[in-house]
């Protein structure tokens, strides 16, 4: 059996998909792009700032689920210049700074918006 996981306290989807999608005790959080939840306007600012914009709407589609940080066993970062790896791995870090999740990290040609980073995350309870 699967739940749909909807929060207001993140962006909404702005294609078919959802938020995030529980099924068997994992959660499967959509790639999040810097969108402003309260704006529904992208995030302006180099790749720290969007990194952080993303990271927090994560964490809000987490708790809106009952997960948090600590339950994340795999993301995977997209970004459109894999110049930005350092300033996006650095905000990225301070989420998990004990025993990380596995990671993959990838330079794409764009991304929805031009935006510099997506992450997607799936946590298991």
């Amino acid at each position: 059996m699967k739940s749909i996981v909807v929060t207001k306290e993140a962006p909404g989807a702005i294609g078919p998909y959802s938020q995030a999608v529980e099924a068997n005790g994992m959660l499967f959080v959509s790639g999040q792009i810097p969108i402003d939840p309260r704006t529904g306007k992208v995030v302006e600012g180099d790749i720290t700032i969007q990194t952080e914009c993303v990271m927090k709407n994560i964490e809000a589609i987490l708790h809106a689920a009952g997960y948090d940080f600590s339950k994340v066993v795999k993301s995977t970062c997209l970004l459109s210049d894999m110049a930005d790896f350092t300033g996006m791995n650095a905000v990225y870090g301070k989420y998990y700074q004990n025993e990380p999740p596995a990671r993959a990290a990838y330079a794409v040609k764009a991304l929805p918006l031009n935006v510099l980073v997506e992450i997607e995350t799936i946590a298991v309870k």
